[in-house]
């Protein structure tokens, strides 16, 4: 009997790769797994300044501390697991699947790869090395062909990444799954919380994974030359490698500006109740990864009852303008100030009803789509 065909009538045992132990996404697609009975081991880095959180039952293997952008250092780490897997190696005998969450993590997996497992690439991000044409970019390219050829399957949270790199610059023609960044049915809010007060100061959050610097001189800029009418909260973990150690520091003396730091799932309904707005513009990778990806915070803050903002001709604003929610722009330092300069509470609570009456499962996964994305990445029948 094949190594598939013995898991798919047992518990399927997941071995799971990641970058940042802590991250909420892994938090989120482990407990998934877990939810439908596998049983999983947790193996991965963690991101210097990253808070820690609850990794469920699963058992942990901690490969060391990373940073942000240091690509160097994370590549030495990459290289170090690969000629001495160790532990990893051992797991990886009792695992019948092993998923790989981004592409230092899956150069690992092809490495303890055993005869017959099933190897699934999560790719949530194309890093802008892999977009290039220099001396860089081509290794890689070798490193991941190498690492793909054994790929049973690539999991995607965007249909751009499949289109505009997978296949139009790799000739990916193997399996994928398209799984959005929705929110768990069981961490999804019963109800929407109450909105802000329809009127000026009119709030925006920024939530999330910090990285983009131009957002932040966008946001500060935005409300500045407000003079008291738009007010910005941001919650997150800012990156180090953008913005420097010091980041509540920066914004210590700004009156518009709230940095309030990390938070936790619990904090989500009070978070939202604090704005009308969230922030969905990314230039980190303008016109490349940032034009491709569906954030989790476009998810999010819609299940919580916020309007996004986005730029109208990137994946985040077309899903937007196609479901008929959110605010759209092309210039945001010139069209989001006389936006919100001539909104009216009764059109905010348009924009408010709109959100209401997206139908559930654009933004949250069901129990259902939870069940089979499980299926196709366990590869039972």
């Amino acid at each position: 009997m094949t190594r598939a065909a013995e898991h798919a009538s047992m518990r399927p045992r997941i071995l799971y790769l990641v970058h940042n132990l802590h991250d909420a996404a892994v938090r989120r697609r482990l407990a998934m797994f877990e939810a439908h009975g596998a049983q999983v081991t947790l193996a991965g880095f963690r991101r210097a300044g990253s808070s820690q959180g609850q990794t469920g039952s699963a058992g942990v293997i901690d490969l060391g501390i990373t940073a942000d952008g240091q690509l160097a250092r994370r590549a030495w780490s990459v290289l170090r697991h690969c000629l001495t897997p160790g532990r990893l190696r051992q797991q990886a005998r009792q695992a019948d699947v092993i998923v790989a969450r981004n592409l230092e993590t899956l150069v690992i997996a092809r490495r303890i790869l055993q005869p017959g497992q099933r190897l699934v690439y999560e790719c949530l991000d194309i890093h802008r090395l892999l977009l290039g044409d220099s001396w860089k970019t081509r290794l890689l390219h070798r490193i991941e062909g190498w690492a793909l050829a054994r790929t049973a399957l690539i999991l995607i949270s965007a249909p751009l990444f499949l289109s505009e790199y997978f296949v139009a610059r790799r000739g990916w023609q193997g399996p994928h799954l398209l799984s959005e960044n929705k929110v768990p049915q069981q961490a999804a809010p019963a109800s929407l919380p109450p909105s802000a007060d329809a009127g000026p100061p009119w709030v925006i959050g920024w939530f999330g994974m910090l990285r983009c610097r131009r957002s932040l001189a966008l946001l500060r800029a935005i409300a500045g030359a407000a003079e008291g009418r738009i007010k910005v909260v941001i919650a997150g973990i800012p990156s180090e490698a953008e913005f420097g150690a010091d980041f509540a520091g920066q914004l210590a003396d700004d009156p518009h500006v709230e940095f309030v730091g990390p938070y936790g799932a619990g904090d989500l309904p009070d978070l939202y109740r604090r704005i009308h707005f969230i922030w969905a513009i990314d230039y980190f990778e303008e016109g490349l990864n940032s034009a491709w990806l569906l954030p989790n915070r476009l998810y999010e803050g819609l299940a919580h009852g916020a309007i996004p903002i986005a730029l109208a001709h990137v994946a985040t604003g077309q899903w937007l303008i196609r479901h008929g929610v959110g605010v759209t722009l092309g210039n945001p330092a010139r069209e989001l100030p006389a936006f919100l300069a001539a909104l009216r509470p009764q059109a905010y609570d348009g924009l408010c009803q709109a959100v209401r009456a997206l139908p559930p499962d654009a933004v949250r996964q069901s129990e259902a789509e939870s069940r089979n994305d499980f299926r196709i990445i366990s590869g039972a029948s």
